[in-house]
């Protein structure tokens, strides 16, 4: 695609100093988004970690110890009742979301999905192991576009705030005096803001179904769901919230404070967790809440209540969707049906339950070696075990443990280097956290991950080591944020002992808070090293364009396979990366920092997914964003896969040839255009490659009166230009009036006869009204002639785009830039063209590198498209 941005609409003046640095600066942050977000996440961490720390500077560990053993077996079981019955809710989100924006879904296709991506999003929430890219891996298989996906995100978000805001509302209006008195807020001001949300959402009930103006942006506006959906969508959540919050309650000291009261607590603890951007929210929320409720009841009860919450509400749903999904792939099904193909998508969610999974256990070996064992269960393992092997034990526990959150990210991405890895950490620390301290409860969980990791094997077969991957700045974040909260729960638990140098090398059975911190400094230099491994290590040699050889290896691979425009590969002006057996690659052209694969992989399906992971490791490693320009719409959850997010670029259009017919009506106009061509002298004829070298100096003089005319170069890329050699490796179509060539089009084709696609079309200034429409019309019917299914007229760029106000930027800037045109190219004439020709319309997208910005990577492929800067 090339086009320019307009200059500067009438009326908005031009930029000021001011704005030109507010711009760099918003430029830079763009470009350093996700380390800006890390950031701020450790930021947040250190601050709650403050806050917890002021809070419970008078409680000792013991007491939270005892309070965690008191607790009674049947809140453990009515918060257990609790939690199922929230994620019960939960599922009707995805429900109500895709009823609302048209495309419902029985509730057993979608459960499987729903269940998987909220129970590892509240335990981690971010890249690739964010619910929206775990619906997207699910829901694409089943045929739901990445559209649809992404509104049925937005709708869940947008349904989410409103209910939990609600929820809170109507708690606080129940219970006004509990909730100022545990509080200290004035009864007027809870009552006037909960009063001030329910008018509003009072005020979308009464605009349900139409379009609202928004009180920001120019007349921007948003369609509302109807009124039934909105109510049933509050029914939702406040079910959801109040068995979320239900299940802490239940957890708390008893008389702490009533349920109505607790609501709106939890729901602002909920909601600040979510926007510190932490993991799960970890250390923000509970400071919310130990600040609203410590003095209420005696603050080791309430931390021992979040402890047990955290497990019951998190790690447990997460641990049994990793099984049960495990289980569903180890089962291989086979059956038919709607369930079946949920189940059977469901199944390839294994590695991010996984990768999820392995995070918390990570974090789980990590914070277990800085908290105190039993005594009687040290005293006993002393009696048989030597103190240089429990010691041994507990130091590379916690080592393990960081190496499991490391390969956490390859499990994500689906690298049997990191299963491999994840497995031996898993079995090695399975057998350490007995000899350490005979630490049942993690050797369990850790054999029924080892479990669920055998069962799910097949799902990893990208093949790579855990060392080729490079950390990004969130998976550093988030084992960052384990890291710091181990160290404040070290000095917390031995708060009263002295850390000096003879602590480091105390070595007896007691001494326990010196084994925590020769632990806790093992796993930071783990987790440093990779880092610094991830960050610093030196960039490999450019990879070289591709050799004539390449070239030949890849048309080869070409031929065998449908996909006509794959046939751009012989313009030898993108470097190549071939599948481990050869028989599949990846062209992709580099510009400034954007590594831009054009299309799919070509080859073989089953090898795309290796391609496409080798390619995006390939640019991470080389300090560039990945990208593929132009990728079809079913394959999409291999680029989500390998962490990429999607931008809808236009459409293609390609001409079903076995339904093309001239017959009938409609095609009256069509008809008429092949008569006045005939009466023109106009016809059409497809020559073989080898009959094009002897008419290359006329094809030249066209095609350079046709530039000249239009004032332009040759682009390149993802179009065909005029080069000899090219042009004479493949058909050719010409429109010859009388026995004059006026125009000419190159065919790509390939072996299968499935698909033709046009490539370069050019004519002389002279050629007929009706010349071009003529020639692709003689053209749909000579390739239905010789067999041929499809005839591929390439994209049509911004079209398809969302015209609503309430769309993404994205949409509404190439929107706009659809309907205005540039001056050097007419989007909407170039649609309304093929349009002709009745084609079926196909979305193509842009699938970038998360963190990367699509607007730097567009331009990055106009320079590429452009042959160079200048252009």
């Amino acid at each position: 695609m090339s086009a320019e941005i307009p200059e500067t609409a009438p009326g908005m003046g031009a930029p000021d100093e001011r704005s030109g640095v507010l711009a760099r600066i918003a430029t830079w942050a763009a470009a350093r988004r996700g380390w800006l977000t890390a950031a701020f996440t450790l930021a947040m961490v250190v601050l709650a970690a403050y806050v917890l720390r002021r809070l419970a500077h008078e409680t000792h560990y013991d007491a939270v110890v005892e309070a965690l053993l008191a607790t009674p077996r049947w809140r453990l079981f009515a918060a257990v009742a609790f939690t199922a019955a929230s994620f019960a809710a939960l599922t009707l989100y995805d429900l109500n979301a895709f009823a609302a924006i048209g495309k419902p879904q029985p509730w057993r296709r979608i459960a499987p999905a729903a269940l998987a991506a909220y129970a590892v999003a509240q335990t981690t929430g971010f890249g690739p192991l964010s619910g929206g890219a775990v619906r997207l891996r699910y829901y694409t298989p089943l045929g739901l576009t990445p559209g649809d996906v992404a509104r049925a995100v937005v709708f869940v978000t947008v349904a989410f705030g409103a209910g939990l805001a609600v929820t809170a509302a109507i708690g606080a209006l129940w219970a006004v005096r509990t909730l100022t008195g545990v509080t200290a807020l004035s009864p007027a001001l809870v009552t006037l803001a909960a009063l001030a949300t329910l008018a509003a959402f009072g005020l979308l009930l009464l605009a349900a179904g139409r379009r609202v103006l928004l009180p920001w942006g120019r007349g921007r506006s948003l369609d509302l769901p109807s009124r039934g959906v909105m109510l049933r969508q509050l029914a939702v959540t406040v079910a959801d919230t109040a068995m979320a919050a239900g299940a802490l309650w239940v957890l708390l000291p008893a008389g702490t404070v009533g349920f109505p009261a607790f609501l709106p607590i939890f729901a602002v603890a909920l909601v600040l967790g979510i926007l510190s951007h932490v993991p799960a929210g970890l250390g923000v929320f509970e400071a919310v809440l130990l600040a609203a409720l410590g003095g209420a009841a005696p603050t080791a009860g309430i931390l021992a209540a979040f402890a047990l919450y955290r497990l019951v509400y998190q790690v447990l749903p997460l641990a049994l969707t990793a099984v049960g999904l495990a289980l569903v792939e180890g089962r291989r099904l086979a059956q038919h049906g709607p369930a079946a193909a949920a189940l059977r998508a469901g199944a390839g969610l294994a590695p991010q339950a996984l990768a999820a999974l392995a995070l918390v256990l990570g974090a789980m070996l990590v914070l277990s070696a800085v908290t105190p064992a039993r005594g009687i269960d040290l005293e006993w393992l002393n009696r048989y075990l030597p103190l240089g092997l429990i010691e041994g034990a507990h130091f590379l526990a916690s080592l393990l443990g960081a190496l499991l959150m490391i390969s956490a990210r390859g499990l994500a991405f689906r690298l049997d280097g990191a299963w491999w890895v994840a497995l031996a950490a898993a079995c090695a620390a399975l057998v350490l956290s007995l000899v350490k301290a005979i630490a049942i409860y993690e050797a369990g969980a850790l054999a029924v991950f080892v479990l669920a990791l055998l069962l799910a094997r097949n799902e990893f077969d990208r093949r790579s080591t855990l060392l080729a991957q490079r950390l990004g700045p969130q998976w550093l974040a988030a084992v960052a944020v384990v890291l710091v909260a181990a160290w404040v729960i070290l000095r917390f638990v031995f708060r009263h002992v002295e850390f000096g140098t003879e602590s480091w090398l105390r070595f007896e059975i007691s001494a326990e808070a010196p084994r925590g911190l020769r632990a806790l400094l093992g796993a930071s230099l783990v987790a440093g090293l990779a880092a610094l491994w991830s960050l610093l290590r030196p960039a490999r040699r450019p990879l070289s364009g591709p050799l004539p050889e390449e070239i030949d290896r890849a048309a080869a691979i070409v031929g065998r396979q449908p996909v006509a425009a794959a046939n751009l590969v012989r313009m030898g002006d993108k470097r190549l990366i071939f599948s481990a057996d050869g028989r599949a690659f990846v062209m992709y052209g580099r510009s400034g920092a954007s590594w831009i694969a054009l299309f799919d992989p070509v080859g073989p399906v089953d090898l795309w997914p290796e391609l496409v992971w080798h390619f995006v490791e390939t640019a991470r490693r080389e300090g560039g964003r990945a990208a593929f320009y132009q990728v079809s719409p079913e394959h999409l959850a291999l680029y989500a896969d390998a962490g990429l997010r999607f931008y809808k670029l236009g459409e293609q259009a390609r001409v079903d040839l076995g339904a093309f017919d001239l017959k009938g009506g409609a095609r009256s106009g069509q008809r008429n255009v092949l008569s006045r061509g005939a009466r023109e002298g106009l016809r059409v004829e497809i020559v073989p490659p080898a009959a094009v070298p002897p008419l290359l100096d006329r094809l030249g003089r066209i095609s350079e009166a046709w530039l000249a005319e239009r004032g332009g170069g040759e682009k390149g890329f993802s179009l065909g230009a005029f080069e000899p050699g090219y042009v004479a490796s493949q058909r050719v179509a010409l429109l010859r009036r009388e026995a004059e060539i006026v125009a000419f089009a190159t065919l790509m084709t390939t072996e299968t006869g499935e698909e033709a696609a046009i490539d370069l079309m050019r004519h002389v200034g002279t050629i007929p009204n009706v010349g071009m429409e003529f020639l692709f019309l003689r053209l749909c019917e000579l390739l239905k002639a010789e067999g041929f299914r499809w005839f591929d007229l390439g994209m049509a760029p911004l079209s398809g785009l969302s015209a609503s106000e309430a769309a993404p930027f994205w949409h509404r800037l190439g929107r706009a830039i659809y309907e205005e045109g540039v001056p050097s190219y007419n989007f909407k004439g170039l649609r309304s063209f093929k349009s002709k020709l009745q084609p079926v319309w196909r979305p193509r997208y842009l699938a970038v590198a998360g963190g990367a910005s699509p607007a730097l990577v567009l331009l990055d492929a106009r320079r590429l498209i452009g042959r160079g800067p200048k252009e």
